[in-house]
């Protein structure tokens, strides 16, 4: 599918700029994925990787975005901050969201972008090549997968819903602490999974795939496209201290309205 094509639904300038950098810059990343051997890889710290793909679609995505927007600055995760002529727009980008997957050839990696206005994400994209699978969406007019309107969850009961969450690894979190929480949280909940790619985390949870997900320790550029996606999906995103700064904190809980506030509960064993 090409992300340019929508029959069904109209798309905003704003999103067929992101559509059309993400599909440019994903030329390669399958035949990337399926030579994963001969990609050089380096070691950002534990348990942290970059390959050459992940350089090459940053700046990919860094030229087609600039092209449209020249003005923007940019956050991302191999190149950090740079700033703009507008200090009120940013791109956030991670080229790979996923590595360790893509890396190890599991299929369950996405390119991501947002588009930060102020201190408000107004218009994210996530894109899953193997799967073909685009998510985006955009401040007041809701969110889809390709042309479909989705929403999260409708489930009721917390006993039935499925969660999804991120582990502590290589000595990234605190595994003591995040023991504690999974043993609060298992035995009131259908399951919880661990798939390594907190975009698609999100874009799951806004698709009703998921009832709910919770992280600490997560970069904006994981987060930055699904925390729209999941407002506009009807769901509810706040940092685990309840609050609005999920970037900031580097915390995130994203559910329903109504596991909203029980999963939170749970988390902190009120």
């Amino acid at each position: 599918m090409s992300l340019l094509s929508s029959r069904f639904v109209t798309r905003s300038a704003t999103i067929n700029v992101m559509a059309r950098s993400i599909e440019k810059a994903c030329k390669g990343l399958v035949r990337d994925f399926n030579e994963v051997e001969h990609l050089q890889v380096s070691q950002k710290g534990p348990g942290d990787f970059v390959s050459t793909a992940d350089l090459r679609v940053e700046k990919t995505l860094r030229m087609e975005l600039e092209k449209a927007r020249p003005t923007y600055g940019f956050i991302m995760e191999e190149s950090g901050i740079i700033e703009g002529e507008d200090r009120d727009h940013y791109w956030i980008i991670d080229p790979i969201d996923g590595t360790s997957n893509f890396l190890h050839g599991i299929p369950h990696f996405a390119v991501t972008v947002a588009l930060k206005r102020g201190r408000d994400i107004v218009a994210g994209c996530t894109y899953d090549p193997i799967k073909d699978e685009f998510f985006w969406a955009e401040k007041g007019m809701g969110a889809f997968l390709n042309d479909r309107r989705i929403r999260v969850s409708t489930r009721k009961n917390l006993n039935e819903s499925l969660l999804v969450t991120g582990f502590p690894f290589a000595g990234h979190g605190d595994p003591e602490e995040f023991k504690e929480i999974l043993g609060r949280v298992m035995p009131k909940v259908a399951g919880v999974r661990r798939f390594g790619a907190a975009a698609l985390d999100l874009a799951y949870v806004a698709a009703g795939r998921f009832e709910g997900y919770w992280e600490s320790g997560i970069s904006p550029w994981d987060i930055a496209a699904g925390i729209i996606l999941v407002k506009e999906a009807g769901g509810h995103v706040r940092d685990l201290e309840g609050g609005h700064e999920m970037m900031d904190r580097k915390s995130i809980i994203a559910a329903p309205e109504h596991f909203h506030a029980p999963l939170l509960d749970l988390i902190h064993g009120r």
